[in-house]
C-alpha cells in the first residue's frame, strides 16, 4: 500500500487527484491537502470582478466530491515540506507521511515586490476569487464616479492573458453602461511588445492585440516596470529595447488591477534540490524532481526558465491545457513507479489560451509552447467568448463528477477545429 498526497485543490490538483485515483491500486491511498475547503475556477475571476459572476457560481465544496471517489481530503494546509523525511508539516501542527508527493499548489502572489501593489495596497487583483470579489465591490463604487483606469501586469509576471481579458471586460462593461467615454484606460505591461504573452508572441498576436486595443481606445506602455503605487497614482518606468531608461510615467487612476509576479509558496521555498531561488519546483521531463524522485510537480508551481532575455523580466505562463497534460503525465509516471518501472510519460507542453473580452475573445495556439513551433496561430471572434463559457461549465462539471476526461482535448480543441496536439 502506498500513500500518494497531492498538495493543492485547484485545476492541477483536482485533475491530478482524479487521474491518480483511477490509476492507483485499490489498496493505495490518494489524498488531497489544500488550504481551502473549496475549489474555485480561477479563469472566471475576471467575470467575478465586474459582477458577471458571483463567487458561489464558480466554487465547489471539495470534500463531498473527493470522498465520493475514495480520495481523502484535508483543508488544513501545508506549512512545510520535509522531503528528506517524506513528511508534510501541516498548519495545525500535525504531520503526514507520504510515499509519493505531487506539488500542485499554484503560486504565491508577490505583491510586496512593488511598493503599494495589491489588495493591501492601492491596486486590485483577479488572481484569487476573494481578491476578485473585493475588486467587484470597488468596481460598483467606481461606476458611480468613473475616472481613469490603469490595468496590466507588474514586472516578473508570468500570466498575461487575464490582464488583457480584464482590460477588455472592463471596456465591455463600461460600454454597456454608456460610461466608456468617461474612462481613459492604459494597459501597462513588462512585455517587450503587445501580444508577447510571455511566449515570444503567438502567430500574429502582436498586430491582432494592438488592433483590439486600438479599437477600444486603450493606450499601452510596454517594457514597463512599476516602480511604486500610491493612492490614485502609479509610477512607471518605460525601458528601451537595450534596457536603458526611455521615459517615466505618472499614471493617475481611479481604479487599477495589476497582476503581480509569482513565487513558489513558503512551504516549498528555500529547500535545496527541490525548488529554485524563486521557490518554483524543479522537475525533469517526467514531472519528477531530480533530487527527490518520489516528488512530482504540476501547474504554475513548476519552474520554467524565461523564454528569452527582455528589457524587463517576463515569465512564462502555464495554461490550462498544459496543466491537464502535466497531471496526466505525473499520474502515469507514479503508476510506473508503483509497478517498479521507470517513468515513461511526458507532458505535452503546448499552449492554448482563451482570452475572453466580454462580448468577443481571442484564442492562441502554440505547438509547442516554446518556439520554433510546428503550429502557431491567433484568432479572435465571438466564438472564443462562448468557448470560455463552455470551459467553465465543463470543468466545474468535472470537479463535481470526478471524471478524468481532459476538458481541453474533448471540448476546447474541438471548438478550435484541432483533433490532436503533438
Amino acid at each position: 500500500m502506498s500513500k500518494i498526497i497531492i498538495i493543492g485543490g485547484g485545476i492541477g490538483g483536482i485533475s491530478m487527484a482524479y487521474e491518480m485515483r483511477c490509476l492507483a491500486g485499490k489498496e493505495d491511498e490518494v489524498m488531497v491537502v489544500s488550504d481551502s475547503e473549496t475549489f474555485h475556477f480561477v479563469p472566471s475571476n475576471p467575470w467575478v470582478a465586474v459582477n458577471w459572476r458571483k463567487p458561489a457560481d464558480i466554487k465547489v465544496e471539495l470534500a463531498p466530491y473527493l470522498n465520493k471517489k475514495d480520495i481523502s481530503f484535508s483543508a488544513v494546509g501545508v506549512k512545510r515540506v520535509h522531503p528528506e523525511e517524506n513528511r508534510l508539516e501541516l498548519c495545525d501542527g500535525s504531520d503526514l507521511i507520504y510515499d509519493y508527493l505531487v506539488i500542485a499548489t499554484g503560486p504565491r502572489l508577490a505583491f510586496e515586490e512593488v511598493e503599494g501593489l495589491g489588495p493591501e495596497g492601492f491596486t486590485h487583483s483577479i488572481c484569487h476569487v476573494d481578491h476578485a470579489n473585493n475588486a467587484a465591490a470597488a468596481w460598483d463604487n467606481f461606476i458611480q464616479k468613473p475616472g481613469p483606469v490603469v490595468v496590466g501586469a507588474a514586472q516578473g509576471a508570468s500570466c498575461y492573458g487575464p490582464a488583457y481579458e480584464f482590460a477588455f471586460i472592463m471596456d465591455a462593461d463600461l460600454r454597456k453602461r454608456r460610461l466608456r467615454d468617461q474612462v481613459p484606460m492604459v494597459y501597462v505591461t513588462p512585455e517587450p511588445y503587445i501580444g508577447h504573452l510571455g511566449l515570444g508572441g503567438v502567430g500574429d498576436s502582436k498586430s491582432m492585440m494592438e488592433g483590439l486595443l486600438r479599437e477600444r481606445h486603450i493606450k499601452w506602455i510596454t517594457n514597463a516596470k512599476v516602480e511604486r503605487v500610491e493612492d490614485g497614482m502609479m509610477h512607471v518606468l518605460e525601458h528601451n529595447e537595450d534596457g536603458s531608461e526611455k521615459q517615466r510615467h505618472e499614471l493617475p487612476f481611479s481604479y487599477s488591477m495589476m497582476l503581480p509576479a509569482f513565487t513558489g509558496i513558503e512551504a516549498v521555498s528555500n529547500i535545496e534540490g527541490l525548488s529554485n531561488p524563486r521557490g518554483f519546483i524543479k522537475i525533469d521531463k517526467y514531472q519528477r524532481n531530480p533530487s527527490y524522485e518520489n516528488i512530482y510537480a504540476i501547474g504554475v508551481c513548476v519552474a520554467i526558465a524565461p523564454l528569452e532575455k527582455t528589457p524587463v523580466p517576463v515569465g512564462v505562463p502555464k495554461t490550462g491545457y498544459m496543466i491537464e497534460s502535466m497531471a496526466t503525465a505525473a499520474a502515469h509516471n507514479i503508476r510506473d513507479a508503483l509497478n517498479g518501472k521507470a517513468p515513461s510519460t511526458e507532458a505535452t507542453w503546448n499552449a492554448i489560451c482563451l482570452a475572453d473580452m466580454g462580448d468577443t475573445g481571442a484564442a492562441f495556439v502554440a505547438i509547442p509552447q516554446i518556439p520554433p513551433r510546428n503550429v502557431t496561430w491567433a484568432k479572435s471572434g465571438k466564438w472564443v467568448h462562448y468557448a470560455k463559457i463552455a470551459y467553465e461549465k465543463y470543468f466545474l462539471h468535472k470537479v463535481r463528477k470526478g471524471t478524468t476526461e481532459p476538458i481541453y482535448e474533448r471540448y476546447i480543441l474541438k471548438a478550435l477545429g484541432i483533433n490532436k496536439l503533438k
